[in-house]
């Protein structure tokens, strides 16, 4: 793997930092918020975070891809996040790094590189952590932003969205 273990859960790490801040700009009125009627609303993006990675932690970690067991395992945390309130949602994201903890630094090296099939392509678990957890939390976490920007948050800046602090405007 390109990444070490101890690399990749820094990332990890990161994003869920990065989460939380733009968590922490989130209005609780604004939950109910879609840019347009067939996309997630902003109360469901962010439960969808406190979904997507456990699932995938847990399938990568396994090595053993059932698309029916998978299929059951989200329908479960989907049915669980759906009443989650902000806090909650809050809890759950500062929750992941004991799941990175659990699932990635207890694969041996050889684990890493061991070939798994998912969604009908073969990778390595390695490859499957970067593109299923690390890439997922980049690319919600920009969606997340741009829902942000979208409900009225134009302090929002850059290192808001790459540092997850608070963007200090400049002079104009």
């Amino acid at each position: 793997m390109v990444l070490s273990k101890e690399e990749l859960i820094g990332k990890l790490e990161h994003e869920v930092r990065i989460l939380l801040h733009l968590t922490s700009k989130v209005d609780p009125a604004r939950l109910d918020y879609r840019p347009t009627p067939k996309q997630r609303s902003l109360g469901e993006l962010l439960r969808y975070f406190t979904v997507f990675v456990p699932i995938h932690l847990r399938t990568i970690h396994s090595g053993v891809w059932d698309l029916q067991a998978w299929s059951e395992a989200w329908r479960k945390h989907e049915a669980a996040a759906a009443s989650r309130n902000l806090d909650e949602i809050k809890e759950s994201i500062a929750s992941h790094p004991k799941l990175f903890t659990q699932f990635v630094s207890s694969l041996t090296e050889s684990d890493v590189r061991a070939h798994t099939e998912m969604f009908g392509q073969n990778a390595s678990r390695g490859s499957w952590l970067v593109s299923m957890v690390l890439c997922h939390y980049v690319a919600y976490r920009m969606q997340l932003f741009l829902y942000l920007k979208s409900c009225g948050q134009e302090e929002l800046g850059t290192l808001d969205l790459w540092a997850g602090v608070d963007s200090t405007p400049t002079a104009a």
